[in-house]
């Protein structure tokens, strides 16, 4: 079943439609992997430094620790909330969604619905970045696909 996009973007639904079906076929712990390399993408774009913002390097530390089973969703979980309290409290909108993509991605250790929703947040990101440029909409969305599609290559 395709995921219903839950924030407002304009968006390549074509990209992200081969997205979803692939989504669809993907576990968790490769969505979570997928995520976290998103995350770091849409950090660098922003130009945030998450090598020094603690939350951030809990957060993906901890969704890794999941990953081999040594970290409880709960732990995921709270981890995702404190990088959403960073968001809350950023001041530019740019940062602020680049916050959402990384809260979302640590939490798709949690629920693999996240994975999507970073996914999104990653193009809302982009259209604010980019004044909507369906260009660059469109070539976020082709990087997304070729890093989920890496984890089906064999």
């Amino acid at each position: 079943m395709a995921t219903k996009v839950k924030i407002k973007i304009k968006d390549n639904m074509e990209l992200r439609e081969k997205i979803d079906e692939l989504y669809e076929k993907t576990c968790q712990i490769d969505l979570a992997k997928w995520s976290l390399l998103m995350a770091k993408h849409i950090l660098d774009i922003a130009g945030i430094n998450y090598h020094s913002i603690d939350e951030i390097i809990n957060g993906f530390k901890v969704n890794e620790l999941w990953q081999i089973g040594e970290a409880r969703m709960y732990d995921v979980r709270q981890a995702g909330f404190k990088i959403h309290k960073l968001a809350r409290e950023c001041d530019s909108e740019i940062k602020k969604t680049a916050l959402r993509v990384t809260g979302q991605a640590v939490g798709s250790g949690r629920m693999r619905e996240h994975a999507m929703v970073a996914s999104d947040y990653a193009i809302k990101m982009i259209c604010l970045i980019s004044s909507n440029d369906f260009e660059a909409i469109t070539k976020e969305r082709e990087w997304q696909l070729n890093e989920l599609q890496k984890f089906h290559r064999i």
